[in-house]
C-alpha cells in the first residue's frame, strides 16, 4: 500500500512540471523565404509570457536573447498569440540558421520548464554563376564573347557560392556531350571549337536551385591582329588605365611642388634681429627720450 502511495506522489509530482517546446520548419528552407519558430508549454495552464527566445551566435560562441527589430532585411518580429510565443523571420538567410531554444524568464524552475530542445534549420542559396578565365583575376571575368586566336589554349572555370557543393557540367550547342566538371579546357582552337558553351550547376539538396550561363567563343585568324581578340582588349584596357594613373600621379606632383613653390616665396621677409639696438643701463641712445631727459639709466 506505502508502495503505491509512493508511485502514486512521484506521477503526481511529475505530473506538475510542464515541458518547455520550440517547433520550427521541418522542410528544407530556401533563403528568401519566411520561417515562424514557436515557443510553447506541454501544459496550457503554464504562462508563456515569461519566456522568451534565444540564439546560439557561432562567432561570438554564446547564447544571446532574440529582440524584435525591423531593419531591411535583418526583421525580425516576436508576437505572443494564446499560449503561444511566435518569431517570425520575414526572409531567411544563411545567418538565421540558429540554433534556437525557448528559455524562461524564471530561476527556480525545473529543467524541462527552464529551456526546450535545441532547434537548428538549414538555409539553402545558391549564388549567381561565375566564369572566370585561368590566369586571370576573378574580378575581370568573362564577356559574353570571347574572342579568341586560332591555336590558343581557352580554361574557362565556372563557379558560384551554395549551402552545399554544387553539380557542376559544361555542354556546347549542338553536340551531345555533357562535360561533368566546372572547368571547361579546350586545347589549340580551331574553327571548329567555335560556338555556344553552357555550365550547367545543380543544387544537390534542392532541385530548384539550379543555374546556368552561355558564353559564345569566336576564333580569330593566326594573322589576325593582337588587339582584336579579348587578351588583346584586355592588354589595352590594362595599359590605358595604368597609362591614367600615371599620368594623374605626375599632375598631383606638378601641383603640390608647385604649391609648394608659391607659399613658400609669399612669406614675408624674416626680421634680422641683429640690426636692433638692445638697451643697457649705461646707454643712452638705446632709450627714446621725449622730455629731453639727458641723464643715462643707472
Amino acid at each position: 500500500m506505502k508502495v503505491l502511495l509512493f508511485v502514486a506522489a512521484v506521477a503526481l509530482i511529475h505530473g506538475s512540471y510542464a515541458t518547455l517546446l520550440i517547433k520550427g520548419p521541418t522542410q528544407p528552407v530556401l533563403e528568401g523565404e519566411s520561417i515562424t519558430l514557436e515557443c510553447l508549454y506541454s501544459d496550457s495552464e503554464h504562462n508563456i509570457s515569461h519566456v522568451h527566445f534565444e540564439v546560439f551566435s557561432k562567432y561570438m560562441q554564446r547564447w544571446h536573447v532574440v529582440w524584435e527589430r525591423s531593419w531591411c532585411y535583418y526583421s525580425v518580429y516576436i508576437e505572443q498569440v494564446g499560449d503561444s510565443l511566435f518569431l517570425t523571420i520575414p526572409r531567411a538567410g544563411r545567418y538565421y540558421e540558429g540554433p534556437y531554444r525557448c528559455v524562461s524568464d524564471f530561476d527556480n524552475v525545473t529543467a524541462q520548464e527552464n529551456s526546450s530542445q535545441l532547434l537548428e534549420f538549414k538555409v539553402h542559396y545558391m549564388g549567381e554563376l561565375s566564369l572566370t578565365r585561368e590566369g586571370y583575376s576573378s574580378y575581370l571575368g568573362v564577356p559574353q564573347e570571347l574572342k579568341v586566336r586560332a591555336g590558343d589554349d581557352v580554361v574557362v572555370k565556372c563557379s558560384a557560392s551554395s549551402s552545399e557543393e554544387l553539380s557542376y557540367s559544361w555542354q556546347k550547342e549542338g553536340d551531345d556531350w555533357i562535360l561533368p566538371l566546372s572547368k571547361l579546357s579546350l586545347k589549340k582552337v580551331s574553327r571548329e571549337s567555335e560556338g555556344q558553351y553552357t555550365c550547367m550547376a545543380e543544387h544537390p539538396s534542392v532541385e530548384s536551385l539550379s543555374k546556368k550561363r552561355t558564353i559564345s567563343i569566336t576564333v580569330l585568324p593566326e594573322d589576325s591582329p593582337w588587339y582584336e581578340s579579348t587578351n588583346g582588349r584586355l592588354t589595352l584596357m590594362t595599359s590605358a588605365a595604368a597609362a591614367a594613373l600615371v599620368v594623374l600621379v605626375l599632375s598631383m606632383s606638378v601641383f603640390l611642388c608647385s604649391r609648394a613653390k608659391q607659399t613658400k616665396t609669399s612669406k614675408g621677409p624674416i626680421d634680422d634681429h641683429s640690426h636692433k639696438k638692445p638697451i643697457y643701463k649705461s646707454s643712452v641712445e638705446s632709450l627714446p627720450s621725449t622730455c629731453g631727459d639727458k641723464q643715462p639709466l643707472v
